[in-house]
Order: structure tokens, then sequence, then C-alpha cells
């Protein structure tokens, strides 16, 4: 067994962890392999594994510094398949972007400014560009609020995307 840390968020009417790039193996069979292992995947209820057993609660954000003029990070999304050992990194998923911008402030990747930070992404799935604009009343992310979304017990404070081009 090994560590690794990660940060369990929920994105919209998603949830599931959030790695900096460089906790994770570099070779992509490797990495893959592992989000697997962490995940339970295989398993209907993800049972041995972080996984929630349902595609909303199987999901993986990786975050990494951005080394593009017009991003201050990258994003790659991994859809980990809850009955299947089986991953895909084709799709984009906006519920995980959300959970992005709060992550790349908490994680020192972005500093906050101001009442409300922007967050300017790169999804590395699409090669499209994202600015998520997060709540840092004094400088630090706020998660308390009143935004409420459909399905999703209690609220939140927001995250506005906008999404360029």
């Amino acid at each position: 067994m090994q560590r690794i840390p990660c940060v369990l968020m929920r994105g919209g009417t998603s949830k599931g962890p959030v790695f900096l790039a460089w906790d994770l193996p570099a070779a992509i069979v490797e990495r893959d392999e592992l989000l697997l292992d962490l995940m339970g995947s295989g398993h209907e209820l993800e049972i041995d594994g972080i996984g929630g057993g349902s595609p909303q609660t199987s999901k993986v954000a990786i975050v990494s510094p951005s080394l593009h003029p017009e991003a201050d990070v990258d994003y790659l999304f991994v859809q980990v398949m809850v009955s299947q050992r089986r991953v895909d990194t084709a799709p984009n998923c906006g519920n995980m972007l959300c959970a992005v911008g709060p992550f790349a402030i908490e994680q020192g990747l972005v500093k906050a400014g101001g009442e409300r930070t922007q967050v300017r992404i790169r999804n590395l799935n699409t090669g499209t560009f994202v600015v998520s604009e997060v709540q840092t009343p004094g400088g630090k992310v706020s998660y308390e609020g009143d935004t409420a979304i459909d399905g999703v017990p209690g609220t939140a404070a927001p995250v506005q995307l906008t999404f360029l081009d």
C-alpha cells in the first residue's frame, strides 16, 4: 500500500478525488491502473475503493500548473468505469471542473485575490479553456453559500464557469 495525497471534492452533481499530477505515476498505464485500484473499479459497489458505485461518484480530476500562457492550471478528467476495469479520458466533466478552481487555490497553484478569484483552466481532455470564478472572501476559498442544485441535498458557494471559444 502506498500513500498518495488527494482531496475528495464534490463538483456539481459529481464527486471524486482530486490529485496533483506529480503525485501520480507519470506513465499513463501505471496511473490508470492505480486509479482503477483506488476507486475499486471492477465491482458494481466499488467496495474495495473510494468510488461510490455510480458514474457520478467514480470520477477523478488531475490538476497541475499549466505551461500554456492562457491558463493557470491544466485539468485532466478521468471517468473510472464502475463494473469494468477501464478508464476513459476522452470526455470532459463540467461537474468535476467546478472543483478544479477551489482545489488550485487551496493547493497554492493560484493565489486568492479579493472577494472572488478567477482561475484559468485548460482542459486536457478537449483542449478547451475555462475561467472558473471562485468565492474567496478574506483570501480563502468559501464553500458556504446558498446556491442549490436540483438533486443534490444542501447548498454551497457558487462556482461560475465561463467556457472560452
